[in-house]
């Protein structure tokens, strides 16, 4: 596929306020990948931060879903520059990065993310760029992968204007499970302390021009409508862990 292609398409539909849906992996398997590449989704995320995926799995996990003309995507673990390469280095078209605290924090992962001039990542011959053959076009796309910061800790929320200011910022994502267990209320959606956190999150990114994503964790049509009726536009849904578990169930 043509993943610069790809990522333009996703950002610029979210430049105009438009949907993009994507999932999210993390059963370390060809062909799990090739079912969720085929599915229609614009993107899906492998789980390097709560998934078994190793960085020697990625290659295989994205060419599968480039099989279905899907971006890769990837959540690193932690954010760290030599986590950055390697998902990159494999291919990935972007990176969501957990719990951002701070613009700082996130401007090291965007700089490490970027070849220079544009950041500070490593220049050299990868899956990324079919190690050398495909070196010179691949520069475009290493100058601005896509960036998402997930924001998971209450603690953010003081630093929202300036973490929502970084240059290079494609879109946030909501962590729900975590920002609630900051919260002292674990996975308590209706609690007033989360909806609060949540409608001053969902205002800042509308006021920044921000695309906003939440996880759909459960694969509900009713969940997702609701969360694009709240505004939300990055929006993850389901994984593959969860379909497969929700298909096997007993109907009782």
């Amino acid at each position: 596929m043509n993943k610069l292609k790809a990522i333009h398409a996703i950002r610029n539909k979210m430049k105009r306020g438009q949907l993009t849906i994507g999932s999210w992996m993390q059963i370390p398997h060809g062909s799990v990948a090739e079912i969720m590449g085929a599915a229609g989704y614009d993107w899906v995320a492998v789980d390097m931060e709560h998934g078994s995926v190793s960085v020697a799995q990625l290659p295989d996990l994205f060419r599968a879903l480039e099989l279905g003309n899907t971006l890769p995507l990837v959540r690193v673990a932690e954010g760290a520059a030599r986590e950055c390469q390697q998902a990159l280095d494999a291919g990935a078209g972007g990176i969501i990065v957990p719990n951002i605290k701070s613009a700082d924090h996130l401007i090291a992962v965007r700089d490490a993310c970027r070849w220079p001039p544009a950041g500070k990542r490593g220049v050299g011959f990868s899956r990324a760029n079919l190690f050398g053959d495909n070196f010179r076009s691949y520069t475009q796309e290493a100058q601005a992968p896509l960036l998402v910061a997930m924001l998971e800790d209450v603690r953010a929320l003081d630093e929202l204007d300036s973490i929502m200011a970084v240059e290079g910022l494609d879109a946030v994502l909501l962590g729900p499970y975590d920002l609630s267990a900051s919260l002292h209320q674990t996975a308590k959606f209706d609690h007033p302390n989360y909806l609060r956190a949540l409608k001053t999150i969902l205002r800042k990114a509308q006021t920044f021009r921000i695309p906003l994503g939440i996880h759909v964790v459960e694969p509900s049509t009713t969940e997702l409508k609701k969360r694009i009726r709240q505004g939300f536009r990055f929006l993850p849904f389901s994984m593959d862990s969860v379909l497969l578990r929700k298909g096997l169930e007993r109907k009782n």
